[in-house]
């Protein structure tokens, strides 16, 4: 039962995106294996990352499936990374806090698909530090939301999770800073070569 409930679930988050939800005219087989690639990425350099706290790929990734794809597709892919991330890590599941998480890591998807037309980014090599402007911001919000959510279930005052939390958050945010203005170009560039994709 519990195996046919989550076949449904990731089901109907694929389907959008195999019934267009991007504006760059890909198959409906060629949507899906490219989430399916995008998402074995992000969960795969999650593993790798494990050790060391609030420092991943993950957002980055999640943010360029947006910008190239499309918001649809970017919240897609953000949720379908935490359904597997988050059930199948040994830190436990908590069903409110995955909830929250993938909400949470849907936005980077959002925000990508949104900021593509306010940011146009030059693929290449060189860092664009809007972009890290923008990887600050978006993680300092999940992390106020996260944090807040986890505050609840734990059943502690949000003050003392926010506070506590500062050191984590940070990391996060300045790795994430980092990360976009830096990584951000030069995946874009890939990306269209690969998937020979104009502006």
């Amino acid at each position: 039962m519990c195996k046919s409930s989550t076949a449904k679930l990731i089901g109907w988050m694929v389907h959008p995106i195999c019934m267009g939800l991007n504006e760059n005219g890909l198959t409906p087989a060629r949507k899906a294996s490219t989430l399916a690639v995008m998402a074995a990425a992000a969960v795969a350099t999650n593993y790798l990352l494990i050790g060391v706290v609030n420092v991943k790929f993950m957002d980055l990734i999640v943010f360029t499936g947006g910008y190239v794809y499309g918001s649809g597709f970017g919240a897609t892919l953000g949720a379908l990374i935490w359904l597997v991330y988050g059930t199948i890590n040994p830190y436990g599941v908590n069903l409110v806090t995955l909830a929250a998480t993938i909400l949470g890591e849907a936005l980077y998807g959002v925000a990508g698909g949104v900021l593509r037309g306010e940011l146009r980014v030059e693929p290449g090599w060189g860092p664009d530090l809007r972009l890290g402007a923008a990887g600050f911001l978006l993680t300092f919000v999940y992390d106020l939301f996260t944090n807040v959510v986890s505050a609840y279930v734990a059943g502690i005052p949000v003050s003392v999770a926010l506070i506590s939390g500062v050191p984590f958050a940070l990391m996060h945010e300045l790795s994430n800073a980092v990360f976009f203005a830096v990584g951000l170009p030069p995946l874009l560039q890939a990306i269209r070569r690969t998937m020979n994709i104009d502006e």
